[in-house]
């Protein structure tokens, strides 16, 4: 099938092109766009529908790890790690230009932690076998500290240094959309599907959508339907059967952000036995220091997850302890969460690290297929196992996935920097468009490298419509320091404003809705307002 633009007026109108679509996909996430992918690449007419802009929820919010799970090994699951290693190597190599290999120390303050996690990680690496990233070797105290000068020296007898991989998660689930789009797949960001379309006999035929900008509702018809939702995967089964019980256990991560010195390396620090038997990682990520996760149960839901004060005082506290430094909430640039789509157990359980972090499909008497779980480095492998089981239950001709070699939109293994390092093959085109006008090569705020011509090149051929769509996930500023974030917001606007054909209007409302998401980005307003709330 032939590309389309990647843009929002020429993917609309392929909604009043295309009679009856082979498979339309609920969700802009990971999982979705990755199922339009291989669905797309293998020839048949795709359509992908995201409420929201693409990767708004959880797959904007990860801990920015390409990774087997060194947890999951301890814990036995040794099918899953492989099957991730395996995906890793694979993504590697179709996506140089957003994943890259990172160094990790594990710390160890006893003969023993040495002992043992050493042969833990070399049984990881021959695990990985030809996609192995680098050989896993011990270091000694003087080792330790040349690679983590910030590292807490008392009582440490040496560490382990293995290799992982880490990425851009939005400018990779951009990337993918992109390239789905080259394939001839059509993806729509601020489309909801608000109903199933059912013949006489139950069985699924489409969807109803409402594009939430016109407020435009169309009926699409299609031979199957994915629901690829996440978390909210759930809401789309109850369209299809109202007694539905839960298909998923959500799960809150929280991350933190603070300055480089706290860590003053490229190496990662890896903690691996946090006070509740977890693990947290401090990161070098875009020129500051992620430090995450925590993984708290929750009953409900919303777009915009909010971290809670105790999930941060747990991130910090727990930090500290390994580093000379310790953060407190006045350090934090930046707090985000997300929401893990956990499968639900069969049994009834307590704690989320024991929920398997595996994917699950579902097919529905309906037909209704849903997929669920799993995780960023595995996208892949779910997206194939989902459009082989569509292939089963619809009349489509067989055909073989193609995505295991298939390079991704903007493949390149030259590293750029200066800001454009998520652009990829872009980045020189980029260049160029900032060259026609001196304007467009005005940076955004002094403490970033961002520049104009990035947000109307967001606008242009990146699909994005709000402020927040270029400053969270176009740009990741919001991620990195919501503060400068809030500075930029105002120029954002109006930038975005004059491409969009918008008013002042506009530009006020965007600006003051983006302030208030991003205070909910600052860790001393969420330990202020959950205080008054009694939280």
């Amino acid at each position: 099938m032939a590309a389309i633009p990647f843009n929002r007026p020429a993917m609309l109108h392929q909604l009043s092109e295309v009679p009856k679509w082979d498979v339309v996909v609920i969700g802009g996430g990971s999982t979705g766009l990755g199922t339009a992918l291989d669905a797309a690449s293998r020839g048949y007419r795709t359509l992908l529908l995201e409420q929201s802009d693409f990767a708004k929820g959880t797959s904007s919010r990860s801990t920015k790890l390409v990774h087997g799970g060194v947890r999951y090994l301890a814990q036995g699951k040794i099918r899953l790690v492989f099957e991730a290693l395996r995906e890793r190597g694979l993504l590697l190599r179709n996506a140089p230009h957003l994943v890259t290999v990172q160094p990790f120390v594990i710390p160890c303050y006893s003969w023993w932690q040495l002992l043992f996690y050493g042969l833990g990680l070399t049984f990881y690496d021959l695990l990985s076998g030809r996609y192995s990233l680098g050989r896993t070797s011990w270091l000694n105290k003087k080792g330790v500290l040349r690679r983590i000068p910030t590292i807490q020296s008392n009582g440490l007898r040496g560490g382990i240094m293995y290799y992982d991989g880490q990425f851009d998660d939005a400018r990779l689930a951009l990337s993918i959309a992109q390239t789905c789009a080259k394939q001839g797949g059509t993806l729509l960001n601020y489309v909801k599907v608000i109903g199933l379309i059912k013949q006489a006999d139950g069985k699924v035929t489409g969807v109803k959508a409402q594009d939430v900008e016109s407020g435009q509702v169309y009926t699409l018809q299609a031979k199957a339907v994915v629901n690829a939702t996440g978390v909210y995967v759930d809401e789309i089964l109850q369209l299809d059967e109202p007694a539905q019980k839960p298909l998923v256990l959500p799960s809150q991560g929280v991350h933190v952000v603070l300055h480089s010195s706290f860590l003053q390396s490229d190496t990662a620090l890896m903690i691996p036995e946090t006070p509740d038997g977890r693990v947290l990682f401090a990161i070098p990520w875009q020129g500051h220091v992620m430090v995450g996760t925590t993984d708290t149960p929750l009953q409900t839901l919303s777009l915009e997850p909010v971290a809670l004060e105790a999930e941060l005082n747990f991130i910090l506290q727990t930090a500290g302890k390994y580093l000379h430094k310790k953060p407190t909430q006045h350090d934090v640039l930046s707090v985000f969460a997300g929401f893990r789509p956990l499968a639900a157990p069969t049994h009834e359980t307590g704690a989320t690290k024991e929920i398997s972090r595996s994917h699950k499909l579902l097919t529905a008497p309906s037909g209704l297929v849903t997929v669920t779980g799993g995780k960023w480095t595995t996208y892949r492998q779910m997206a194939e196992d989902t459009v082989n089981a569509v292939v089963k239950i619809v009349d489509l001709p067989a055909r073989p996935c193609v995505t295991h070699t298939l390079p991704l939109h903007g493949y390149t293994t030259n590293r750029y920097a200066n800001g454009l390092e998520g652009y990829g093959s872009d980045a020189a085109t980029l260049e160029t468009l900032a060259q026609t006008d001196p304007a467009l090569t005005e940076k955004l705020h002094e403490d970033f490298d961002c520049t104009v011509a990035q947000v109307v090149w967001a606008v242009r051929f990146e699909m994005a419509r709000t402020v927040e769509d270029v400053l969270a996930r176009r740009l990741r500023v919001l991620f990195l320091d919501a503060e400068a974030a809030m500075a930029m917001a105002p120029r954002v606007a109006s930038v975005m404003a004059a491409e969009l054909g918008y008013d002042k209007v506009w530009q006020e409302r965007q600006v003051t809705g983006f302030l208030a998401l991003a205070r909910q980005y600052l860790s001393v307003n969420i330990a202020r307002e959950q205080s008054l709330a009694g939280i």
